[in-house]
């Protein structure tokens, strides 16, 4: 029988932490496939289309491992791809309790599914992809943590300039009542 696992996560973007859990997975399945999940609660940085298909051209030559977007429940979908396993890599013992927990739920909806967790390489494990959009949104180079180039960024967040409703446009009307003097009329 294959020895199928699936690497899900949102890999928004894909880093070079995730590339080294599936080159080490590949060492220990048949077949791995890179699962990116549509979380409707997050707001991607990069259409998940767009993620699948820079993800297929770091592994174009390497015909044991494919890409796959998905809805709905991972263990459903690995399920239906007929995947046994569950690959995760752990950075750090938050990423263990969260996963452990995640796992529970997995076993708990398909008893068939096995998670397998890999221990990050310690030259990667300070990589997230919430740290790398950070850098890339404000325009800093990202060369070092992803396998691929990314677009170029969109610009940068701006904070809403605010108006207090009680204070008007500088030097126009009266001042508000705390601003003014005794003499003040």
């Amino acid at each position: 029988m294959k020895r199928i696992a699936l690497f899900p996560g949102s890999f928004d973007p894909f880093t070079n932490g995730h590339l080294d859990v599936v080159r080490r997975g590949a060492v220990l399945f048949d077949e791995i496939i890179i699962a990116i999940g549509n979380n409707t609660s997050k707001n991607r940085y990069l259409p998940v289309e767009q993620m699948v298909g820079m993800i297929e051209e770091v592994f174009r030559n390497e015909p044991r491992v494919s890409v796959q977007a998905y809805k709905g429940l991972t263990a459903d979908f690995a399920r239906q791809v007929g995947a046994r396993f569950l690959l995760r890599g752990l950075r750090n013992t938050t990423d263990f309790e969260y996963e452990n927990t995640i796992a529970q739920a997995n076993r708990h909806v398909n008893p068939e599914l096995e998670t397998v967790f890999l221990i990050t390489s310690p030259a990667l494990a300070a990589i997230s992809s919430t740290i790398i959009r950070e850098i890339h949104r404000f325009g800093g180079n990202v060369d070092d943590f992803v396998p691929f180039a990314l677009p170029a960024p969109r610009s940068p967040p701006r904070l809403p300039l605010r108006r207090s409703s009680r204070v008007g446009p500088c030097f126009s009307g009266s001042p508000p009542r705390w601003a003014r003097s005794e003499t003040t009329p």
